[in-house]
């Protein structure tokens, strides 16, 4: 059983970049049934944020808002390391965390640096490690989870589709892996849902955080026909405004980018995971587990954004109302949208 261990204050060191304070947490181990209680007056929990990329990159993004987000809240003391990198970073970063700061959580998205996070969380077991992962989990602290976020990519498909006049869409992509090709995958079939004759064009960066890049790509697409963009990466909306054209935004509601271009955005909320694990640490029974679910639709971890009608051409009221019944088949579970992980068919690799 997870237990929170009673610490004593220690001095920041390392690449963090603090938002606040750093405050100690102090809880008093019980013996009743193995698990932990908060002392009196200790309400918060010590969590530490670390990101490869910047926290501007959408995946982030969304990671680090939920976690502010419960900082508002009061309930965590919350500071972050953002820009890490894959050269080995990470792991001394973590470790200077650990041993430091000895927080009761630490966030992140891993995947690129996976390895050298699990050689951390095995050597820290009092700590919960909550990273990004295609794998499992590993007891006793190592909980994993991913942006489960295909169902309202599915729905921007089918609104892409819907809006095209050329019958060609262009996504650009991070990396073909697992994660990225689901949800474009999904994508491709919304869009073939409402125009069966649609060209889906798939463009992958080769990087998590390329703007000017992802946009340059954008173009290339443009120039090849797309009149539609859906920017799994940042960076795209920006060549679909340029360009007087409509986008899909990624991750979470985009639409303040571009208030005339964007037309909606598949959306990923951490908020319903990250309070679960909060809760979790608060009585002392936090457990490795996979944390799936809590970024499905079906738990709130999901969601297309509203639909924005003022886009250029506007959005057709039965257009808007096939999306919205098949939204709703999907919130009751009577449509499931296919987990497609292979690499979308006739995809390129930018620069390659």
């Amino acid at each position: 059983m997870f237990t929170r261990l009673v610490r004593t204050p220690r001095r920041r060191a390392g690449r963090a970049v603090a938002l606040v304070g750093l405050v100690t947490v102090a809880l008093l181990l019980t013996a009743c049934q193995g698990t932990a209680s908060p002392a009196p007056g200790s309400d918060k929990v010590k969590v530490f944020g670390a990101f490869a990329t910047q926290i501007e990159e959408p995946w982030d993004g969304v990671i680090h808002a939920a976690l502010e987000a419960e900082k508002a809240a009061g309930r965590i003391d919350y500071t972050f390391s953002d820009d890490i990198g894959y050269s080995g970073d990470m792991e001394r970063v973590l470790r200077e965390t650990a041993e430091k700061d000895a927080p009761d959580i630490i966030f992140g998205d891993a995947f690129g640096n996976e390895e050298a996070v699990r050689r951390v969380a095995a050597e820290y077991p009092e700590i919960a490690f909550v990273f990004g992962s295609g794998g499992g989990p590993a007891e006793p602290n190592f909980s994993v989870f991913d942006n489960w976020i295909h169902e309202p990519a599915y729905l921007a498909g089918m609104i892409a589709g819907g809006l095209t006049k050329s019958g060609v869409v262009g996504v650009v992509g991070g990396y073909p892996v697992p994660e990225v090709n689901r949800i474009i995958n999904a994508f491709i079939q919304g869009a073939q849902a409402t125009n069966a004759s649609v060209e889906v064009k798939v463009t992958f960066l080769n990087s998590w955080f390329d703007p000017g890049a992802a946009k340059e790509a954008a173009l290339a697409q443009v120039g090849a026909g797309a009149d539609v963009l859906y920017a799994e990466r940042f960076g795209v909306i920006e060549a679909a405004q340029e360009k007087g054209l409509v986008a899909v935004g990624n991750m979470s509601d985009q639409q303040s980018l571009a208030p005339g271009n964007v037309v909606s955005s598949v959306t990923w909320n951490m908020g319903p995971t990250v309070k679960y694990v909060i809760d979790q640490v608060i009585a002392g029974s936090y457990t490795s587990q996979d944390l799936k679910d809590f970024s499905m639709v079906g738990k709130g971890g999901a969601a297309l954004a509203p639909i924005n009608e003022g886009v250029p051409g506007g959005v057709p009221a039965a257009l808007k109302a096939q999306v919205e019944a098949r939204e709703a088949e999907i919130k009751a579970g009577t449509f499931r949208v296919d987990i497609n992980e292979a690499q979308p068919p006739g995809s390129t690799i930018a620069g390659g």
